[in-house]
């Protein structure tokens, strides 16, 4: 009897751990978030890379326009100016006296002058009385032909002391300008990259004070085969990379007529488009030109965060119904961020980028919405 009871129990209890096992419904496998991108075919022109350089289309040494001592250097290398900006300054205090003498000198001319007009008027009264003498017994020959000479005397007087005023002004006029040029300005905005003078050095008109170089007026400059050079024309759009990879686009602006005999090459210039939010790019830094060398064609193209690389062969998974499936595919040159397909893809299949890693053929996956 209490054997019969025990077996009833254990019968009992496991009953009632199955039951519940039983009763729980199936849990729905968790689908995988994704990002994607579709497959697409674009034009692609086969290039050979061009090393260039960022080249400023301002730059240059600031120089003296007059002569004279070097008051002070009002920058150092590695400031920032802007147009207009003081840069340095000479010593212009005698140019300031000899401002001050002409000044005078230009009054008392001035005070001459006042003296012949009136010298004039009493002379053209003069030989207008005499004028009226002619007809009576009262005129005078001589005392006419005096007033006639003190009127010319006059008009002279007059002539010298204006052409006295005229030079003194002038001369006046080129001090001031050498005093305007003893503040040697920034001609454009810029950065100081070299100081090439001191506070008490001595300049002559020409040396340099300093060189600037304007960092937000930059082009490319590169060194292209002569082959190569009629391949393109102005207005021609290439592609170019930083060696941090950083890709931009950029125009034929100007191919210069000058060759270089060793290296058989001719400077060619472009216009980039800067990519928004790149900082910090210098003079002379390397860049690579993509040139084209032959006509474009349609291929296509993956993304590159698409490749999975799997015991040597490379791999994508595409979304089909909501699924993840495993394509084996065949790569081909690079093209900026994307890669050409050759095998294994079409156009308008979309591809995993994010969250690839850890798929599995077959896996549920959910396309991820927004950034």
């Amino acid at each position: 009897m209490i054997r019969r009871t025990t077996i009833l129990r254990l019968m009992f209890a496991t009953g009632l751990a199955v039951l519940p096992i039983l009763a729980m419904p199936a849990v729905a496998q968790q689908a995988t978030v994704v990002g994607v991108d579709e497959v697409r075919s674009e034009p692609l022109s086969q290039t050979i890379p061009v090393i260039g350089r960022v080249v400023s289309e301002r730059t240059g040494r600031i120089a003296a326009q007059v002569a004279g001592a070097v008051r002070a250097v009002h920058v150092q290398v590695g400031d920032r100016v802007r147009q207009g900006q003081l840069i340095a300054e000479l010593d212009h205090d005698t140019k300031k006296a000899e401002a001050r003498v002409l000044e005078a000198q230009i009054e008392s001319a001035r005070a001459d002058l006042q003296t012949a007009q009136a010298e004039l008027t009493l002379a053209e009264q003069e030989l207008q009385r005499q004028t009226q003498l002619k007809k009576s017994g009262a005129f005078s020959k001589s005392r006419f032909e005096t007033a006639q000479q003190e009127l010319l005397k006059a008009r002279s007087r007059i002539l010298r002391d204006e052409a006295i005023i005229a030079t003194r002004k002038a001369s006046a006029a080129v001090i001031k300008l050498e005093v305007d040029r003893s503040r040697i300005v920034a001609p454009f905005d810029g950065v100081v990259v070299e100081k090439l003078t001191e506070a008490g050095s001595y300049l002559r008109i020409g040396d340099a004070v300093a060189r600037l170089l304007s960092d937000s007026e930059l082009e490319i400059e590169a060194d292209v085969p002569s082959t190569r050079v009629g391949g393109i024309k102005p207005g021609y759009r290439v592609r170019a990379t930083f060696e941090d990879g950083t890709e931009l686009a950029a125009t034929v602006r100007s191919m210069l007529p000058v060759e270089n005999p060793m290296t058989r090459t001719r400077p060619v210039r472009f216009t980039p488009t800067w990519p928004d939010g790149v900082s910090g790019i210098a003079d002379q830094q390397t860049i690579t030109v993509h040139l084209p060398i032959g006509p474009a064609r349609d291929v296509v193209t993956v993304h590159k965060d698409a490749i999975i690389r799997k015991s040597g062969q490379a791999l994508v998974y595409v979304i089909e119904d909501g699924k993840a499936a495993s394509r084996q595919v065949q790569l081909g040159e690079a093209t900026g961020s994307r890669i050409v397909v050759t095998a294994g893809l079409k156009t308008g299949d979309v591809t995993v980028v994010r969250g690839n890693e850890r798929l599995q053929p077959g896996a549920t996956v959910k396309i991820r919405t927004g950034s």
